[in-house]
């Protein structure tokens, strides 16, 4: 079984979308309901696995508009990305505030394993929402800082501004993400651990990832933060 060995770890940090809380498939739905009417006519329909994962998972929302739009030999006017990407927003909010926002147990369980340990936690994300979002599952006890991505940062920069948040060196951090862009960015980043929720069959290794696993179930905790 994977670990995290808390004898060189000090803060474990997390994404949250897909891996801490099942919010990626809504984000998913939120962009299929957006693309599909401006796609008609253009190409093909955004496909909810493929398409997400590998062009708008972890982008931000403006970032993910053009990525996903240029894969298919798209380039939108700025006023269509801007617009798209404000569609999408209205339609994720209200589905996390019509039904709620579920956490996968496994996550939490090893949470709270981490904080038995003396770990610190933190959850980031390239959404502008996720401090919105931990909020709407009750984990907020479970996080010392959570981190919302920001619209003029292309990319999942927010694991480095946790690990600044946390007063920690990034070496002293372990990452756990789901999304090629965060892992790449983790990769370069010289944290201490990086480890890569794959339910998919990504090339996380390529990026960087230490290991990869297909459920948090699979990840064990060893050791204890000294003081």
């Amino acid at each position: 079984m994977a670990a995290i060995d808390l004898t060189g770890i000090r803060a474990v940090v997390f994404d949250t979308d897909g891996v801490v809380t099942d919010t990626a498939r809504v984000h998913a739905a939120a962009w299929k309901s957006v693309f599909d009417p401006y796609l008609r006519g253009r190409s093909e329909p955004f496909d909810v696995r493929e398409d997400y994962l590998r062009h708008v998972d972890g982008r931000t929302r403006l970032d993910g508009v053009r990525t996903f739009l240029g894969s298919r030999g798209l380039a939108p006017s700025e006023e269509d990305v801007a617009a798209l990407g404000a569609a999408k927003d209205r339609i994720f909010v209200e589905q996390i505030e019509r039904y709620g926002v579920a956490a996968f147990p496994s996550a939490v369980v090893l949470l709270r394993e981490l904080r038995r340990r003396g770990s610190r936690t933190g959850a980031v994300s390239a959404s502008v929402h996720c401090r919105k979002v931990v909020t709407a599952a009750g984990l907020m006890h479970l996080f010392d800082v959570v981190v919302d991505g920001r619209h003029d940062q292309p990319g999942p920069a927010s694991f480095d501004e946790a690990a600044k948040l946390l007063d920690l060196r990034p070496d002293e951090v372990a990452v756990v993400g789901d999304t090629l862009p965060g892992i790449a960015a983790a990769g370069r980043g010289g944290f201490g651990l990086i480890v890569a929720v794959d339910r998919a069959g990504l090339s996380f290794k390529e990026l960087g990832a230490d290991m990869v696993i297909a459920d948090l179930a699979e990840l064990d905790v060893t050791g204890r933060v000294r003081l």
